[in-house]
């Protein structure tokens, strides 16, 4: 096989490929490697290879699974690998070494797949952008001088530079939405409880937080998430499984469909036009399609949900560092700045906050439910503006100094007064104000890739379904890949 016959191909095809003995697990491996070695210096996607183990894998001859030998990335976090280290992004955990594989992972293995390494992501997950003071800024694709978005940011750019047709990915604020959006590739966020977690962690976030993959095709998401989704008798509780396989789901056609959409924000409340142009062309693609589309206000309060949300994930930031000074013994100098400040933060705030804002996700499930009793989907922009320039929201050098010094003085309660907190909303979810809703109700929500910039890069949109329609969200899915084909597209820089 040559390697534009690879690239060309989804996981579902070489798997049929190896099934039917026309290719070879190593000759797969050995093509991912190519491509990775071509371009993976300028992307920075790939931060920790696998080396022999990944050989080892692929030569086993009693490899087996829906997804034999297709070649495969999986995430610097939550998703552990034993006998490696899951850094998280972060200097703190640089040697934090896996004594057992993350469930997630394992399941990815009983699938067939050949992990040959892990993917960028930001400190502890906590951006939409993947530019971490340990791994390095990763790049876009499509143009390097661009973020391939986060925190599933690596596994993003892997896959639209061809590396492998898939890799594994997780969301608990948009981070696997954001990098499809970002790369021009499908990206799923499941229902709360569908994905496994553990058994490193309870589940993350208080079920925030999702496992899953960004890929290029809808078949190839349905096919890996049908392949760890399962019942696992470690979970805090039971969801009720998908009937029948999501796979299988979408070889069916939708029926018709009421969908609404939104382009506005409280928090960015002037989009980028291409976002805006993103969302006509999925109506206009929609109505051809024979739903029933129309605008409609935002059906839930996104300030508050900001707030909410933020609040809930800095408490979550101040526990993550918490643990890694308590298991590593990780000093101030192994987090960055913008970490221990968040951190702070959160341990000023006290114990309130979080419970309030947790409480508070009552309020946002209504108001998302009571829009589902009309409407079977809801369509925004996944992104706000188009993917932004690398170092785009760094922090300046002084600040950081100051943010330093803020933390060691544990001076949060002056920080939270000077307005820190609307300016962190601002700059971690002006460009990105659209993906939390699905993770604080639990929905599940599916950026497309159906707009291209006029400067070439790719914008998806958003689907969030209802509790337990991911099913019917990827075939929706398919449904606008059949009319609008996207997975032939590959970034001219790759």
């Amino acid at each position: 096989m040559r390697l534009d016959e690879y690239m060309s191909l989804d996981a579902t095809a070489l798997a049929g490929l190896v099934e039917r003995k026309q290719v070879t697990p190593p000759e797969l491996l050995a093509l991912a490697r190519q491509r990775a070695d071509a371009v993976n210096p300028r992307l920075n996607a790939i931060v920790r290879p696998l080396g022999e183990l990944a050989d080892r894998r692929a030569a086993d001859p009693d490899l087996s699974g829906p997804f034999t030998g297709v070649p495969f990335l999986i995430k610097d976090l939550a998703q552990a690998y034993r006998g490696f280290p899951t850094a998280s992004g972060s200097r703190s955990l640089a040697n934090d070494v896996a004594d057992r594989h993350a469930l997630v992972t394992q399941r990815f293995l009983d699938a067939g797949l050949v992990i040959f390494g892990m993917t960028n992501t930001p400190e502890f997950g906590a951006k939409g952008i993947t530019e971490s003071d340990y791994w390095g800024p990763a790049r876009n694709p499509w143009n390097t001088g661009h973020t391939p978005g986060g925190s599933s940011g690596g596994s993003g750019a892997a896959v639209a530079a061809g590396i492998v047709p898939a890799a594994g990915a997780n969301d608990g604020g948009g981070s696997i939405r954001i990098p499809a959006a970002c790369n021009g590739l499908v990206g799923l966020k499941l229902s709360r409880g569908l994905s496994p977690y553990g058994p490193q962690t309870g589940e993350p976030m208080f079920g925030m937080v999702t496992q899953g993959v960004v890929s290029r095709t809808v078949r190839d998401s349905a096919a890996l998430c049908d392949a760890i989704i399962a019942r696992d008798p470690h979970a805090a509780y039971e969801v009720a499984l998908p009937r029948g396989t999501f796979a299988e789901h979408i070889t069916r056609r939708p029926g018709e469909l009421r969908i609404g959409y939104s382009w506005s924000s409280a928090i960015n409340p002037h989009p980028d036009r291409e976002a805006v142009a993103a969302v006509e062309r999925a109506v206009a693609l929609l109505g051809d399609l024979g739903h029933r589309v129309e605008e409609v206000p935002p059906p839930y309060d996104d300030d508050a949900l900001a707030r909410d949300f933020l609040t809930i994930w800095f408490a979550q930031l101040y526990q993550h560092v918490a643990d890694a000074r308590q298991r590593t013994g990780a000093r101030d100098r192994d987090f960055e700045a913008d970490t221990l400040a968040v951190s702070e933060l959160a341990r000023s705030a006290g114990v309130l906050a979080p419970i309030f804002a947790l409480e508070n996700r009552n309020n946002h499930i209504r108001s998302l439910a009571s829009f589902h009793q009309t409407f079977d989907c809801l369509l925004t922009p996944t992104l706000a503006t188009p993917p932004l320039r690398v170092g785009a929201t760094a922090t300046p050098r002084p600040l950081q100094r100051v943010a330093r010094f803020a933390s060691r003085l544990r001076a949060g309660k002056v920080m939270a007064l000077s307005g820190v907190l609307d300016q962190l909303i601002q700059e971690s979810l002006g460009w990105v104000p659209y993906t939390q809703l699905a993770n604080i109700t639990g929905r599940p929500a599916i950026s497309v890739p159906l707009h291209w910039t006029d400067r070439g890069l790719p914008l998806g949109v958003q689907l969030v379904g209802r509790l337990g329609a991911d099913g019917d969200l990827l075939q929706l899915a398919a449904q606008l890949e059949e009319a609008s084909p996207w997975a032939h597209r590959y970034p001219a820089p790759a």
